[in-house]
């Protein structure tokens, strides 16, 4: 990272994007999203906020044990309390970060904080010099930056720098800022601030405007050299810049942005499906490199422009993050080696034991479908992988309805190894099986979210079911696919409920913004 071109990508998916509403993950959720970030080389993993709770210490922990290539950063606020059990969940890292924040904006300041500028400057001495006891490697940021004073800012900044920090980010963290103004910003910082030349300025961009990206951007051109960004773009409110488009920007103009990057770019698909799947936040079809539809051509025109060039209307070749062009994938006839080979181009390296689980599923799913598709065995392992340590798990579900008939649900479930099973009626089948899960399963939690989406065309499509559940404030999702829409909603209903059942135990993380 000392090459003053190289790009570092810091991802947040697991601290900032996990902030979404609905988006809270499971520590194996996380660890298993941290080893692919892992082995795609990212820079930086922001593994979360160790003194929120102690769920997410356990998954800085654990992050932190696991990742070779990446480091490891936990976030704290400027409180001695915060950067010390930051510390403590990164002991066992092999490079390590802390993050320390404070709010520089006058609103903020006075809002937020009821503090005076000057406390404030001292809190930020006070705060990089105490995360230095601890680690060489420590980042310094100003939320609010975009809107902050800029004298006040450049203080700030110079004080962090003078005190220890070695990467300084500068936040939009409302998205107001506009990219040539964002810009001017990351100048005068380069240009005011004296001793800017021993930090690496960072951003981290917000996408209320729908300008995340594109203020990255410009900043990377104004001389930021580290770009904070979740990957599927999500986050607070509108979400962050996305890794994917940051990335697949970058590599793509170079004439443009001509700086290196140690990104293993093909395992972005696969990364961005389990982020989805963790989440049960859905990709939306056009959405910029990872959406169903970036690489797919439905024009005449385009098509035969395709036939002839793919450069005619492709600017990225699909390979290079990790998608396969092969259409229809396998049969019920294919085997385990087949199989097998077939996950590695999807992206998913599993163990025997899992592999195992999965070709009994796609063999019985093969049994249901005339075509099996990328997406339908797509869909199948992360339902598997989403369902693996369940403390509740689906074991059967027959449902009775008709134009004539009450609705009526019959449901078995293993609860921590114990079978249960009941009848529940409801004002439809999808109704009378979360009231069955209801009555096995008692809980308080509100529906907020039935979805359903298919997998691939056809009336034996898989369907994708997402629901998300909230209670005491705390809102959860969960992702289910199958041939079978009841089916699929009722592993949807327990993915959702599984982790509020984990939540019910921890703290729950104070309010951030950085």
């Amino acid at each position: 990272m000392t090459d003053p071109d190289r790009l570092i990508i810091f991802d947040t998916t697991l601290r900032d994007g996990e902030q979404s509403p609905g988006a809270s993950m499971t520590v194996s959720e996380k660890c298993r999203i941290a080893e692919m970030l892992d082995q795609m080389k990212v820079d930086v993993i922001e593994a979360g906020f160790a003194i929120s709770s102690d769920g997410d210490f356990e998954a800085v922990r654990e992050i932190a044990k696991i990742c070779r290539h990446s480091v490891v950063c936990s976030l704290a606020r400027a409180h001695d309390a915060d950067i010390d059990r930051a510390a403590e969940a990164l002991v066992p890292a092999e490079r390590k970060r802390i993050h320390t924040f404070i709010s520089t904006s006058p609103l903020h300041m006075r809002v937020k904080l009821q503090m005076e500028p000057d406390e404030v400057l001292e809190r930020v001495v006070a705060s990089v010099t105490r995360a230095r006891r601890h680690t060489d490697d420590v980042e310094w940021s100003c939320e609010d930056g975009s809107r902050s004073e800029h004298d006040f800012l450049m203080r700030c900044i110079e004080a962090a720098i003078t005190a220890g920090a070695t990467t300084i980010n500068i936040p939009d963290t409302v998205g107001y800022a506009h990219p040539e103004e964002f810009a001017d910003l990351i100048r005068m910082i380069r240009n005011r601030v004296p001793n800017i030349d021993r930090a690496v300025i960072s951003v981290h961009c917000h996408n209320d405007l729908g300008l995340a990206v594109a203020n990255s951007l410009r900043a990377i051109e104004a001389g930021a050299r580290q770009i904070e960004c979740t990957v599927n773009g999500i986050g607070e409110r509108a979400g962050n810049a996305a890794l994917e488009e940051i990335v697949m920007a970058v590599r793509t103009r170079q004439d443009r942005l001509p700086h290196a990057l140690g990104l293993d770019t093909r395992h972005i698909m696969s990364l961005s499906r389990q982020v989805s799947a963790s989440t049960g936040f859905a990709v939306q079809p056009n959405k910029a490199i990872v959406g169903k539809n970036a690489f797919a051509h439905e024009s005449g025109i385009h098509q035969d422009g395709m036939l002839k060039d793919a450069e005619t209307y492709e600017i990225m070749r699909p390979e290079d993050i990790g998608l396969s062009r092969s259409t229809l994938v396998m049969g019920k006839l294919s085997g385990r080696h087949a199989f097998r080979k077939k996950l590695e181009e999807l992206g998913y390296d599993i163990g025997d034991n899992a592999l195992n689980d999965a070709f009994v599923r796609f063999k019985a799913l093969a049994d249901k479908k005339k075509e099996v598709f990328d997406d339908d065995i797509v869909a199948l392992v992360d339902d598997q992988i989403a369902a693996a340590d369940q403390h509740v798990k689906f074991v059967s579900l027959e449902v009775r309805c008709g134009s004539e008939i009450k609705p009526r649900a019959s449901l078995a479930l293993d609860v921590d190894g114990e079978r249960r099973a009941t009848e529940a009626e409801g004002d439809g089948p999808v109704d009378a099986t979360f009231k069955a899960i209801r009555a096995l399963v008692p809980h308080d939690a509100k529906l907020l979210l039935f979805q359903i989406n298919a997998v691939t065309e056809g009336t034996d499509a898989q369907a994708v079911v997402t629901v998300r559940l909230e209670e005491n404030g705390t809102a959860v999702a969960g992702m289910s696919a199958d041939t079978d829409t009841l089916v699929a909603s009722a592993r949807a209903y327990l993915g959702a409920l599984n982790k509020l059942l984990v939540k019910r135990d921890r703290t729950a993380p104070h309010a951030l913004s950085a």
